[in-house]
């Protein structure tokens, strides 16, 4: 039994009318959310970092070599506002993790690249992100997570479609 059973078990009490079941699920998924985003938090700290600043990095680290992007393909990938991502690339900046030049081909833009201290903090970190994902997923055996794993794809693609 978890915590969702219980306000499930009120619900029933005082609304039998009502099926709460997908207030159950709902309700797993966002406390997981939050176990899972805690833990990670953890580890992204562990290498002066915070999911903002592992997000852009980890994006500019699998772009591949020369591990560099122009501020609108960051924006395409990441999905997040332009003012959101020039405060992250300033603050990345101000710690020598990433660095602006211009784009050699258009005088007006930039080019965000790691730098060599940012590509080995986010060698390090990604390291550990997905040895914390690894140990956190332990909970379930390697067919659940499979199972589960389909099953939240099928439930993403029903709102991401062929994105």
């Amino acid at each position: 039994m978890d915590h969702v059973d219980g306000i499930l078990a009120q619900w029933n009490r005082e609304r039998p009318d009502l099926d709460v079941t997908p207030m159950g699920l709902f309700g797993r998924m966002k406390r997981l959310s939050q176990h899972l985003g805690r833990e990670m938090e953890k580890t992204f700290a562990e290498h002066g970092l915070n999911s903002a600043s592992f997000d852009v990095l980890a994006t500019l680290r699998r772009s591949g070599p020369p591990y560099r992007l122009s501020p609108g393909d960051l924006l395409a990938t990441m999905m997040i506002t332009s003012g959101t991502l020039t405060n992250r690339i300033d603050q990345l900046e101000k710690t020598g993790l990433v660095e602006r030049t211009h784009n050699p081909e258009d005088r007006r833009s930039f080019i965000i690249s790691l730098t060599e201290r940012g590509f080995a903090t986010i060698e390090a970190a990604v390291t550990a992100h997905v040895a914390t994902q690894a140990q956190l997923s332990s909970i379930l055996s390697a067919d659940e997570n499979a199972a589960l794993n389909a099953l939240l794809g099928k439930y993403l693609a029903g709102f991401e479609g062929s994105r």
